[in-house]
């Protein structure tokens, strides 16, 4: 008998494209889409921008039926609400800047939805990113990076334990995205052609500041200072704001300034030129382990955002929620509420979320 796999279907290419080799290779294959939030009328104008919307649906139900597997939709909305739009909003509040793809896939997609899809009998679950499992000689399931470098997603999934590892499978970790569009229209998929999701899926006008003050953050102004306290400008709302910013200050100054930190407590802004961005140290806590480390102290490479260029650095365990990382170049705009991602090479050792510094 064939093995049973659920297939996390955004209505994106990826994620078709999986699901259309799955069914090829002999899987007994049910794609599932996930509604996560409410539409709002500004969809209709960011169709190719978003992913998870009503028409995004729609293209994975077109999708299953073009390649004749079981569809349905999973109502998460209540659950996507409390775990990613509440944390995203409380997040900006304290002066943090929030990934919420990142939240999403620890709390939505490979905690609930992977308990749904082993309840309905499957064995599996699949979806559309970037990256590869492999397992060792040990037995330990391994995350390892995309093979499209370009493209690779594995930032985004530093929280996967063992069990979930056991679970998942990723179909398109091991191909280009050029390679993937070529098997979307070799399967004749109507979403062949389609555009990339780029924005935040439940903030589909790309206008943050907006949905959060239309969702309880006020607009309350306040400073805008150096880092000795000198007052040049006031902000319209620390949320307005995030680490590294230098467009929009409203700031007459001899050189361009940067927001170097935001301080909630007393709802400053602290600007500084370029230079100041630059740190070499971070704490992280809340941190996640792909493998337990063995030792208290090791070199690795360190993410502090998406796009960031992996940077060498030691790593330094601090009890069982944190660690430290000391790079070896200084780096820009290290942000508190993003995650710093530990690789040895291609492989993912880990994580946790960056940490304010005094």
């Amino acid at each position: 008998m064939s093995k049973r796999v659920v297939v996390a279907m955004s209505g994106g290419v990826d994620s078709s494209v999986s699901a259309a080799l799955l069914k090829e290779q002999g899987y007994d294959v049910t794609g599932v889409s996930l509604q996560l939030y409410d539409p709002v009328a500004k969809d209709a104008n960011s169709r190719s921008k978003t992913c998870c919307s009503l028409d995004d649906v729609m293209d994975a139900c077109r999708v299953a039926q073009k390649i004749g597997i079981p569809f349905e939709v999973l109502d998460l909305r209540a659950e996507f609400k409390q775990v990613v739009i509440d944390n995203f909003i409380a997040e900006y509040a304290a002066g943090r800047t929030p990934n919420p793809c990142i939240k999403c896939n620890e709390q939505i997609k490979f905690d609930l939805l992977l308990d749904k899809a082993h309840a309905m009998g499957a064995e599996l679950l699949a979806t559309g990113h970037y990256v590869r499992v492999t397992r060792d000689g040990d037995g330990f399931y391994q995350l390892r990076t995309g093979l499209d470098p370009a493209k690779d997603q594995s930032y985004f999934l530093f929280t996967l334990t063992q069990k979930q590892l056991s679970s998942i499978i990723f179909p398109v970790g091991e191909l280009e995205k050029r390679r993937v569009r070529e098997l979307a229209a070799h399967f004749q998929l109507p979403v062949a052609q389609k555009h990339e999701s780029q924005e935040i899926c439940f903030i589909p006008d790309n206008d943050y500041a907006g949905f959060l003050e239309r969702n309880g953050l006020s607009q309350s102004r306040g400073d805008i200072v150096t880092v000795d306290g000198t007052v040049v400008g006031r902000h319209a709302g620390i949320h307005r704001y995030t680490v590294g910013q230098r467009k929009g200050l409203g700031i007459a100054w001899k050189k361009p300034l940067h927001v170097v930190r935001i301080d909630s407590q007393q709802n400053r802004i602290v600007v500084a030129e370029e230079s100041e961005l630059k740190r070499s140290r971070l704490t992280a806590v809340g941190s996640r382990w792909v493998q337990a480390p063995d030792k208290l102290q090791f070199k690795a490479l360190c993410r502090i955002r998406y796009r960031h260029a992996p940077a060498p650095c030691l790593v330094s365990v601090q009890g069982e929620d944190g660690f430290e990382v000391h790079f070896d170049q200084p780096q820009l705009s290290i942000t508190p509420g993003q995650a710093a991602v530990l690789y040895d090479g291609d492989r993912v050792l880990g994580g946790g979320w960056i940490e304010a510094e005094d």
